[in-house]
């Protein structure tokens, strides 16, 4: 048998003329070749490539209110929340009202699941107030219907009046799956001690049992949203003055979070219902809920794709890395929505102006841009004015998120008297 099997080996094949064992040995050399090089290629992949999950895919929706991305709250990543956020040397656009307070104290201890302070001890998170859950339910009234401020995916805000006569927002945070304690951690540490007058100030907080609620101070006068869609668009619109301070407000409210503080704080979900206006249209940053912190070593973090759709940055959207460009991006659309007075993506358009973003390049490149003005607006703006706030946007949402300018610029251009067009 053994000679059979030798004798056939040793003769000559039509390859090449090549002896059969020849052949079989050049062809068991090329299968393992190329079996080593598929595995290298993928591992490499791997490597250069974050993983993504199925939540990192965009998804559509038709719905006038845009809708979050993804269903759950990505699992934010200890390292993120190794250190506080401390503020660096502030530039010009900071204010004396911007600081932190207190140091940091090892909250996350107290409260695993209720913890100290949900034993009642008084115990606090080293600043604000700690507040108990009777005394929330009597400040609301018992969660009253009446006191019903808002509703999200996150939880449910009312307001409150406390003992003081202090007038409060609280947000109940719904615990889906331990997304209260969740929420309630990336808020505490992302704004617990921030004190600006252009970010929400953040008062205190509730924890007893699986309770998570956060206490805010009041904002009496709505959110950008309702003053660019809701009823008083049309009956009370808001003035080019009025339009541009909120904007100016808001960009120095990023800017804080970007550049003065250490690590820098990503808000990853800015859009105009989470922009609030007091009664002197100054803007104030609400809901830090999906914030993540980004240390001075680290250029991105990569995450779950999480934001509202129509805000999303096309970079971080396609690949989950997460830089404070992906905000930057953000905050181009919001100006474009109170330039225009449109929704960022509005199906009930035509074809071509269904997403704000490509209708509006497409109407400057078309050298119309005086028509891309909110129609509601009584007094237009100067053609000056305009074309300084539509040039902002359209930096702010360049593809090339190296091209986008940081928040401390844009402030400057939308400042600035001679601002170059």
């Amino acid at each position: 048998m053994s000679q059979k099997i030798l004798h056939r080996l040793s003769q000559t094949t039509n390859v090449f003329g090549l002896k059969l064992w020849a052949v079989v040995t050049i062809c068991t050399a090329m299968v393992i070749l190329v079996t080593v090089f598929v595995v290298w290629v993928w591992g490499f992949s791997n490597r250069r490539r974050p993983k993504l999950s199925s939540s990192h895919h965009c998804k559509l929706s038709s719905s006038k209110a845009a809708q979050r991305i993804a269903a759950a709250v990505a699992d934010e990543s200890s390292d993120m929340f190794a250190s506080q956020s401390v503020p660096r040397n502030e530039s010009s656009w900071t204010d004396e009202s911007s600081s932190r307070t207190g140091s940091r104290s090892s909250w996350s201890a107290d409260f695993p699941g209720g913890g100290a302070a949900a034993g009642g001890d008084g115990s606090d998170l080293g600043w604000g107030q700690w507040y108990t859950l009777r005394e929330i339910e009597t400040a609301t009234h018992g969660f009253a219907e009446d006191t019903l401020l808002g509703e999200g995916g996150y939880g449910i805000v009312y307001r409150g009046e406390l003992p003081n006569g202090t007038l409060v927002a609280v947000k109940n945070l719904l615990n889906n799956k331990g997304q209260a304690e969740r929420e309630f951690r990336v808020e505490v540490e992302a704004i617990g001690r921030v004190r600006h007058k252009n970010l929400v100030r953040l008062l205190g907080y509730c924890a007893e049992g699986p309770q998570r609620m956060l206490v805010y101070e009041y904002v009496d006068n709505g959110n950008l949203e309702q003053w660019l869609h809701g009823p008083l668009a049309e009956s009370n619109p808001l003035t080019w003055e009025a339009r541009m301070r909120i904007v100016l407000g808001t960009a120095k409210a990023l800017a804080y979070l970007h550049e003065a503080l250490e690590p820098k704080v990503v808000h990853r979900d800015i859009k105009s219902s989470n922009i609030l206006v007091d009664t002197t249209w100054n803007a104030k940053v609400s809901d830090f809920g999906l914030a993540k912190l980004l240390g001075s070593d680290k250029t991105h973090v990569t995450t779950r794709v999480m934001g509202t759709f129509g805000y999303v940055a096309p970079e971080y959207c396609n690949t989950g890395l997460l830089t404070e460009r992906s905000d930057v991006y953000s905050f181009g659309v919001l100006l474009m929505e109170v330039i225009t007075g449109r929704d960022p993506v509005d199906y009930s358009r035509a074809t071509g102006e269904v997403n704000l973003v490509d209708w509006l390049k497409q109407m400057v490149g078309n050298r119309r841009s005086e028509e891309a003005a909110d129609p509601n607006m009584r007094v237009k703006p100067t053609t000056r004015a305009l074309k300084r706030a539509l040039l902002v946007s359209l930096r702010c949402v360049d593809p090339d998120a190296q091209k986008r300018p940081k928040m401390g610029h844009v402030v400057h251009m939308l400042e600035a008297d001679d601002f170059p067009f």
